[in-house]
C-alpha cells in the first residue's frame, strides 16, 4: 500500500541544478522531504549545509550536503525512497551507474525535466546551451548580447549557477563592475564566466534562488540572455533556444547528459569551431544535429583566436594556461591558449614537472591534458598553487587562454600574454539572421 508519509529524497548534484530543482519542486511540497544533497565534480563543495534561509520553513536546520561517494550510506541511513539526479556534463553511462547505485538501495531514480523546472519570464528570453563544456557557448552569449545592445535593447545576462562559497551570501548575485567580482570573492571559474560580460558593460546575475534572480533581472531588461553552464538545459523557459555542438568533437552530442536533451530541444543548432575542423568533421556534426533534431535550423560558426603579443614569439618556449573546466570535465586536451601558441610558432612546454602538488593531484584524473596548464582556482589555496606552478616554469612568456585577466589574479615573474577568442557567423543560414527574426517576433 502507498505510504502516507512524505517521500524521503536525496538530490545528487554539483552546486547548481540540484539547488534549483529543490527550490522550484521540493521546497514547499509537503509530500516530499529532502534528507540530503550530495556533491560531485567540483572540489571542496561537500561538507556544507543548504541553509535554513534558503531551505524554507520546512527545514529549520537546513539540509546536509555530503559527498556523492556516501550515496549508498545516506540511502540506508535515511531510508531514502527516491534519488534525484541533478547535474550535468556527464556521460550517459555515468548517469546509469548512479541509477544502479540508487536502485540497489531500493530507491527510485528520477530525472526532472524542463516543464517541471523552468521558470517563466515576463520579458523575452534567448537561451544559449551546449552539448559539451568548452564548445564556445560563452563567447556566443557575449556576441548575441552585443548584437542586441547594438539594436538599442537593454540586455541582462543570467548565468547558470556556480555557488561554491557561502550559499546565503550567494543567494542573489548581481555583477555590474569588476569591484563587484572582487567583493564577492569570485573563484577563477566564476570570473571566467562573469568577467567578460562585465568588461563589455553587461550586467550579469547568478546565484542560488533563480526565482528571486529572475524577478530582479526583469526590472532592468528588455531581453534576458541565459548563458548556460556545462551542457544543462535552461532554468528559464526560452523564446529562442540556441544550442552549440562541437565540430571538433563529432559524435559527442548524443553521448552526454543532458547535452543530448538540449540538442533535441533546440530551435537553432550551431556547429561551432568550423574554422578549425575538417570538412568531414563538420559534415558529421551536421548530420548528427539533423538526425537528433530534424526541426531545428542548423548553422555554422567560427571561433576566432587572436594573441595580444606585439612582438614575435616564434621559436620561443612558452607556458600555456587554458580554461580549467574545458580541459577537465570538458575533456579537451587544449584550449584557445594552446591554439594561439601553435599559430604563433611558439614551443609550449610541459607544465606537469613544475606543477605544485595541489595542482598535480587535481590533474591526476585527467591524463589527456598535456602541454597546457588548466587555470584551476576553486579555492584560495588552489589559486596560490596555480601561481606557484606558473612561477616555477623557466620561460619568459605565459600565454593565457582563459577569458579573464589572469595577470590581475596571479603575481608571477613571467609576462602574461592573453589569447582571446570570439564568435563569428560562418555561412548562410546564419545565427545573426535567426536572432534578428526572433527579436522582430518578440519585441513589439
Amino acid at each position: 500500500m502507498p505510504s502516507q508519509d512524505p517521500r524521503r529524497i536525496v538530490i545528487v548534484g554539483a552546486a547548481g541544478r540540484d539547488f534549483h530543482n529543490f527550490n522550484v519542486v521540493y521546497r514547499d511540497d509537503p509530500s516530499a522531504h529532502v534528507v540530503a544533497f550530495t556533491a560531485a565534480q567540483i572540489p571542496g563543495i561537500a561538507g556544507r549545509r543548504y541553509p535554513p534561509s534558503l531551505a524554507g520553513a520546512r527545514y529549520p536546520e537546513g539540509i546536509a550536503i555530503e559527498h556523492e561517494a556516501a550515496l549508498a550510506a545516506i540511502c540506508h541511513r535515511e531510508q531514502v525512497n527516491e534519488v534525484v539526479f541533478a547535474y550535468s556534463d556527464v556521460p550517459h553511462e555515468q548517469v546509469m551507474h548512479l541509477a544502479s547505485r540508487a536502485l540497489a538501495c531500493g530507491a527510485d531514480f528520477t530525472l526532472l525535466g524542463p516543464d517541471t523546472t523552468m521558470l517563466h519570464a515576463g520579458v523575452p528570453v534567448i537561451a544559449v546551451s551546449a552539448t559539451r563544456t568548452g564548445v564556445g557557448k560563452s563567447q556566443t552569449a557575449r556576441w548575441i548580447t552585443r548584437r542586441l545592445r547594438d539594436r538599442g535593447l537593454r540586455v541582462v545576462v543570467i548565468r547558470h549557477p556556480m555557488p561554491y562559497g557561502d550559499l546565503e551570501r550567494q543567494r542573489l548575485q548581481r555583477f555590474a563592475s569588476m569591484a563587484d567580482l572582487d567583493t564577492a570573492q569570485c573563484t577563477i571559474e566564476e570570473r571566467e564566466e562573469f568577467e567578460p560580460h562585465v568588461a563589455a558593460g553587461t550586467v550579469v546575475y547568478a546565484g542560488v534562488d533563480y526565482a528571486a534572480i529572475l524577478e530582479q533581472a526583469e526590472r532592468e531588461a528588455d531581453v534576458i540572455v541565459w548563458d548556460g553552464g556545462n551542457n544543462d538545459f535552461p532554468f528559464i523557459r526560452p523564446d529562442l533556444h540556441i544550442v552549440l555542438t562541437d565540430a571538433l568533437r563529432p559524435g559527442d552530442a548524443d553521448r552526454f547528459h543532458p547535452g543530448e536533451a538540449t540538442l533535441r530541444m533546440a530551435d537553432v543548432v550551431v556547429i561551432a569551431k568550423t574554422n578549425a575542423a575538417s570538412s568531414e568533421q563538420i559534415a558529421e556534426a551536421e548530420d548528427e544535429a539533423h538526425r537528433l533534431n530534424p526541426r531545428a535550423r542548423v548553422v555554422r560558426a567560427s571561433s576566432l583566436v587572436t594573441l595580444d603579443a606585439v612582438d614575435s614569439l616564434r621559436g620561443h618556449p612558452v607556458l600555456v594556461v587554458d580554461d580549467g573546466p574545458t580541459l577537465t570535465h570538458g575533456g579537451m586536451p587544449y584550449g584557445a591558449g594552446y591554439v594561439a601558441a601553435v599559430e604563433a610558432g611558439t614551443v609550449p612546454v610541459d607544465p606537469l614537472p613544475y606543477a605544485d602538488a595541489t595542482i598535480r593531484d587535481a590533474l591526476a584524473p585527467y591524463p589527456h591534458i598535456r602541454f597546457t596548464l588548466p587555470a584551476l582556482g576553486y579555492s584560495t589555496d588552489q589559486l596560490v598553487a596555480l601561481e606557484r606552478s606558473i612561477a616555477a616554469v623557466a620561460v619568459d612568456t605565459v600565454i593565457s587562454g582563459t577569458p579573464i585577466d589572469l595577470a590581475a589574479l596571479v603575481h608571477v615573474p613571467q609576462r602574461i600574454v592573453r589569447a582571446r577568442y570570439e564568435f563569428a557567423d560562418s555561412g548562410d543560414p546564419s545565427l545573426g539572421a535567426a536572432i534578428d527574426a526572433a527579436i522582430a517576433r518578440l519585441i513589439a
